[in-house]
């Protein structure tokens, strides 16, 4: 299939109306979310997927903003074609809690004295983000996603997700990150921060209409920024190359290297589009990150509830978030029988190969999300009616509860038949009273682990747009629909 772009895209704001009680206490008011959607949610809302972005991110993952000359920040994995295919799945992607590019941060107007926050914000944590990102779903009445997928920071949300709220996330991407932050990374945080606070103009957080931090932030951004690559990357790309000169220098004065002035450049830009204060803040959220509760769990126990089917991706070269932490991630699921798939990215870009390595990302995630079972996709809460019942019983319930398709049961919830809103309309005409006159016995069903492509080829070939799914005893324990699958597989015909 040809990849293509997600198109022309813009940043939306939902206010969520009311208060947001966070973790530690304090609480939020009218809390404003950015974000983007590429896709089409389907009738069922059962295609969602939700895109966490990293420390540095924002909303705008894919597609294009109009007169912009990148597109977004994950583009080599959404769009038609891609890993999360827009042809598919209605992917979401918001700015998170503190953050500075649309949702509620410390640069945002606090109410009780119409002046930016600044460090008058609360301190915030991944579950207070992933608390915001569920209000944000509500909001487009998603109770349930498809998938969560993240890395780095965003792979903290994921797991938080997971964890949070278990019976929301059908299946999980969690790529280069950990189940809690390590001293090493504690560490670059800290000083990425003590290089923000250092900066004169920082004026304890108070800085909004006055000259910015911006010598300290872009130190902080060089920091962080050497620690997404690697030794063997930034032999490849700089070695000890010097920068528009052919001898060095001896002074402090100007860029001796190439790789100098690379950093420079990245710090300057930063400045440009990041708010140092929500730089504080998302780095502290990051250290406080620990799914093990200061160590009074064990990360089997911190995963215990967790229903998702997981992915759990690492990066051969990444020295910030290394493989032994994602492996880690893996055992605790699987002494939990969760299923988990583990792979171990190659490549020489170190943490940032998340974001540049197009080729290994679209194959392993669009493989993992492919793989889905007819129980990833099924309608849970399904409507049913008593064998015995009669044709105006079955039309009410219908159009009470908005389904066409009703499957018979009998006592003991064993499937008998089915009946469909076009059986009850031919019942209408032809006086029919008893469901049993019109109900379909030799029904065409599905198992709950069947591969949702056999799901779909046999509704193709019976020409029908439902399937009851049923267990071992024939009791009915979901519906997947026609609606539902078409947008999650390619139908062979």
């Amino acid at each position: 299939m040809k990849r293509e772009s997600a198109g022309l895209v813009e940043t939306k704001i939902h206010r969520i109306p009311g208060e947001i009680n966070l973790e530690h206490g304090d609480r939020l008011l009218d809390v404003d979310v950015a974000y983007e959607t590429y896709g089409k949610l389907n009738k069922e809302k059962s295609n969602a997927v939700l895109v966490c972005h990293a420390l540095s991110g924002d909303a705008h993952a894919g597609g294009w903003h109009k007169g912009e000359e990148k597109p977004g920040w994950w583009d080599i994995i959404i769009g038609p074609g891609k890993a999360l295919d827009t042809d598919k799945y209605f992917v979401i992607c918001s700015n998170v809690l503190g953050g500075c590019k649309g949702t509620t941060g410390p640069s945002s107007q606090n109410p009780k004295t119409g002046r930016p926050f600044g460090l008058e914000f609360p301190v915030i944590t991944v579950k207070d983000m992933v608390d915001v990102q569920k209000k944000l779903l509500e909001h487009f009445g998603i109770h349930e996603l498809f998938a969560v997928v993240g890395g780095s920071f965003g792979g903290m949300q994921v797991l938080q997700w997971t964890v949070s709220y278990p019976d929301m996330v059908r299946l999980a991407v969690a790529i280069a990150t950990s189940a809690y932050s390590s001293p090493q990374q504690i560490a670059f945080n800290e000083v990425g921060r003590r290089a923000i606070t250092s900066d004169p103009d920082w004026n304890s957080g108070d800085y909004y209409g006055k000259t910015q931090p911006a010598r300290g932030l872009s130190l902080a951004r060089m920091i962080g920024h050497i620690t997404y690559l690697s030794d063997e990357s930034m032999h490849q790309k700089f070695g000890r190359r010097l920068q528009d000169k052919s001898e060095y220098s001896f002074d402090f004065a100007s860029f001796d290297f190439q790789v100098e002035s690379y950093l420079s450049y990245h710090g300057d830009t930063f400045v440009k589009r990041f708010d140092a204060n929500s730089y504080l803040y998302i780095t502290k959220a990051i250290d406080y990150f620990d799914l093990t509760r200061k160590g009074t769990l064990s990360l089997a126990e911190a995963f215990k509830d967790a229903k998702s089917k997981f992915l759990i991706l690492s990066i051969s070269s990444d020295w910030l978030y290394p493989s032994y932490q994602s492996k880690e991630i893996v055992e605790a699921l699987s002494a939990n029988d969760i299923d988990v798939r583990y792979c171990e990215i190659k490549s020489n870009y170190g943490h940032d190969s998340f974001l540049l390595e197009s080729g290994q990302m679209n194959y392993t995630i669009q493989n993992f999300l492919s793989r889905t079972s007819v129980g990833d996709v099924m309608i849970k809460d399904v409507v049913t009616i008593r064998q015995g019942s009669s044709v105006e019983e079955a039309a009410g319930i219908m159009m009470t509860e908005g389904v066409t398709h009703l499957p018979v049961v009998a006592e003991d919830g064993r499937l008998e038949g089915i009946v469909t809103a076009w059986d009850v309309s031919k019942a209408v005409a032809l006086k029919y009273t008893r469901l049993e006159e019109i109900m379909t016995r030799d029904v065409v069903t599905s198992r709950v682990g069947d591969p949702i492509e056999r799901a779909a080829k046999r509704m193709n070939e019976h020409n029908i747009s439902a399937l009851p799914v049923v267990d071992e005893n024939k009791k009915v324990i979901g519906m997947v629909t026609s609606d539902g699958v078409s947008r999650l597989v390619s139908v062979c015909r």
